[in-house]
């Protein structure tokens, strides 16, 4: 299915897309994962075992959760994966363009030393900007609109690198290696649904330590996103309930970048937390909307099972306190790279 082909990027009806489910819904899935080459065969009309199957190869290859389950996340990571950078002309437009071609156009001039922001997947202005002096350099009309010359000129370029790190990697260490405690952080503090308690608690005693904190109670993450960015935070810590037994924390991470601050944070909520539940609770590179839109070091804490977080709450709000702390008081928290 090429790209002039595909149908809506709009979200289909019925979401969240299961096992046992059918319609034209399913039909477009099938299209999708084919097309990012992920195709078990099954009947097209059916969520049938086939179509698990490839839903959780697709998953587990863009770091989301493997749950066999096509809800708003996964949904909008078939989406982003439509588009190779050269299918379509990219230039700043409303709303944004967002997608696989984007976050690999960002890579792409980070490496070569163009700031191009926060690898979001999203073309911004920041994104802009570094294609101008990316097209300027290179001799090309300075439009800040990738088209075949642009990529051209990307393509001449390959395996060309600046540095060991992109531009936003190296501001992510820079972060690191100037924190001074929590003392005037701007630390964002949000969950989807279920841990009001236990987020309100964590703010109160942020602030009695000196740091600006701000609360987001919404189910829609991208919109949680958006209101961290535009607060300016400098980190997010997100909250929510597992259905069962599974603990993890996740940060920031694609091929070829991770967030080294979102990687810290994580670490710190992980020891924090272990020691209240049997198990150990992992930390996981994965590139959640949450983790990919938030312009800032982030972690998203799956927390379970929902009965012990809840009767725990008070032990849940003094590790998430002691990890943030840890993290913020850190002076080289880079886990040696």
């Amino acid at each position: 299915m090429s790209p002039s082909t595909r149908s809506s990027t709009s979200e289909p009806t019925g979401l969240p897309l299961r096992h046992g489910d059918g319609g034209p819904s399913v039909r477009d899935l099938h299209q999708r994962l084919a097309a990012a080459g992920f195709d078990e065969s099954g009947d097209p009309d059916h969520f049938d075992d086939h179509t698990e199957k490839a839903l959780r190869a697709f998953q587990a290859a863009r770091r989301l959760v493997e749950d066999g389950i096509c809800a708003r996340q996964t949904w909008a990571a078939l989406v982003d994966a439509d588009y190779r950078l050269g299918d379509r002309m990219i230039y700043l437009r409303s709303p944004m363009t967002r997608g696989d071609d984007v976050t690999d156009l960002q890579h792409r001039l980070g490496s070569l030393g163009f700031d191009a922001g926060w690898l979001d997947g999203i073309f911004g202005p920041d994104t802009e900007r570094a294609v101008r002096d990316f097209q300027h350099n290179q001799g090309l009309a300075s439009d800040g609109v990738v088209g075949r010359e642009t990529v051209a000129a990307f393509e001449r370029l390959s395996g060309r690198r600046s540095g060991e790190k992109t531009v936003a990697e190296v501001r992510d260490f820079e972060r690191l290696r100037d924190h001074t405690g929590v003392t005037g952080q701007r630390i964002v503090i949000g969950e989807a649904g279920g841990l009001p308690a236990i987020v309100d608690g964590l703010a109160r005693r942020l602030r009695l330590d000196g740091a600006e904190v701000v609360t987001l109670h919404q189910p829609d993450l991208s919109d949680q996103a958006r209101a961290a960015n535009e607060w300016n935070g400098t980190v997010y810590l997100g909250l929510t309930l597992a259905d069962h037994d599974d603990r993890r924390i996740s940060y920031f991470e694609i091929d070829g970048f991770t967030s080294h601050g979102g990687r810290a944070l994580a670490r710190h909520c992980t020891t924090a937390l272990t020691p209240l539940f049997a198990e150990p609770v992992e930390n996981v590179g994965m590139r959640l909307p949450i983790l990919r839109e938030t312009r800032m070091p982030a972690v998203w804490c799956h927390l379970g099972p929902a009965a012990l977080v809840v009767e725990r709450a008070a032990a849940v709000t003094d590790a998430l306190r002691e990890a943030v702390t840890a993290w913020g008081a850190a002076t080289d928290d880079s886990d040696g790279d």
